[in-house]
């Protein structure tokens, strides 16, 4: 019998798992991936246009000074006037009221000016008396030829003369009057008022009406942008059908979104469109009204606005979810009857508040579908065949 060295049992014995170890490894099963399909909904909808355009002011005015003098901080005339109760000095980029008092010019010398021209109208007036007196005394005298003809012209021209000076002294009072007036600078409406360009104490007003800031109307907000011609012609439409007497009061609607809005949450009315369209562009701009009363609206904004346009019967929807891009354009996974996916371009119409899209309807040619969706195909809303 032939004996096997030890050693080699052993190193047999260490080689059987690592024989064992190389065998293959079954086969891991895969499920199929799941997909979420979907027919295209079918109903009623409004078409809406989309645009982007940005929010202006209603009003913008510039605070300026119109006389010349010292300008005075209005919590310290306030306070020197002992008015009650007192006011004080407005906070830059807050909400100022109408009739709110925002900067004082030095008004003294302007009351002595008005104080002066007052004395002047009262020797003016003191004066015609004297001269219409006069002229009376002059007539029988005329008649009696006491005096001479010339004496009696000179006499009539001295009282028109007296009544010159009253009227221009009148004048002058009423310029003081208007002077005076403009050392107290008021809100000429409530808005948002900007930064104080000018500190109290420098002189204002010198040659020029200097700027002392500026004021913005918040409510309503205007909102600029441009629009296609055929959205000018059904706004046009629009307007000649409005002149019947039923709709005198209706207005094109117009809603409108923010960056930070979901959907169009502001609801306004179209109330201006420009005079011709651009031949470069072919649109033309367009202005919407939107209310703001608790001022979440701010000038220079961008924003999304959108119009509703018709209504369409029987229109097709998809969900917004599953509408991708390249570089052919927007389309979705459409299942065939053998269960494959394959892409389908489509032409977007509006997207609906519940998030579905209008598509525009199917092109087809013989019995294959070229671009669009059937009512009865099924297209992916989502699974791992969108990635």
């Amino acid at each position: 019998m032939r004996v096997v060295p030890h050693r080699l049992i052993v190193l047999f014995g260490a080689f059987v798992p690592w024989i064992a170890g190389c065998e293959p490894p079954e086969k891991q099963k895969i499920d199929p991936p799941e997909v979420t399909v979907a027919l295209p909904e079918q109903r009623d909808v409004v078409d809406f246009a989309e645009f982007t355009g940005r929010t202006e002011t209603t009003e913008l005015v510039e605070i300026r000074a119109r006389v010349q003098g010292f300008l005075e901080g209005v919590d310290e005339y306030s306070k020197k006037k002992q008015w009650d109760p007192p006011q004080t000095d407005f906070t830059e980029g807050t909400i100022v009221t109408q009739d709110q008092l925002l900067f004082v010019i030095e008004p003294e010398p302007f009351e002595v000016t008005l104080a002066s021209t007052k004395a002047k109208l009262a020797q003016a007036e003191a004066a015609y008396r004297l001269a219409e007196s006069n002229l009376n005394r002059s007539k029988p005298l005329l008649a009696s030829k006491a005096i001479s003809e010339e004496d009696f012209q000179a006499r009539w021209a001295e009282r028109d003369a007296a009544w010159s000076q009253v009227q221009r002294e009148q004048a002058d009072i009423s310029q003081a009057e208007i002077d005076l007036g403009y050392t107290m600078i008021y809100a000429p409406f409530e808005g948002l008022i900007g930064r104080r360009l000018v500190d109290p104490g420098n002189l204002v007003g010198a040659g020029e009406n200097t700027l002392l800031t500026t004021l913005v109307r918040l409510d309503p907000m205007y909102v600029y942008f441009d629009v296609s011609e055929p959205v000018v012609l059904r706004y046009l439409k629009f307007r000649q059908e409005r002149e019947d007497q039923p709709r005198a009061d209706e207005q094109a609607k117009a809603e409108m979104g923010t960056a930070d809005d979901e959907g169009f949450p502001h609801q306004g009315h179209l109330d201006f469109l420009d005079n011709r369209i651009d031949p470069s562009t072919g649109t033309a701009l367009i202005r919407g009204v939107f209310p703001n009363p608790d001022h979440t609206l701010y000038p220079g904004l961008f924003v999304r606005v959108r119009i509703p346009l018709d209504t369409q019967q029987s229109a097709l929807l998809v969900d917004e979810r599953a509408i991708q891009t390249d570089l052919g354009g927007k389309y979705v996974l459409v299942v065939d009857d053998k269960n494959f996916a394959r892409p389908r371009y489509l032409d977007l119409g509006s997207l609906q508040d519940d998030g579905m899209r209008v598509i525009r309807p199917a092109v087809v040619k013989g019995d294959k579908t070229l671009k669009g969706l059937l009512p009865e195909e099924r297209y992916i809303i989502k699974g791992t065949q969108r990635a």
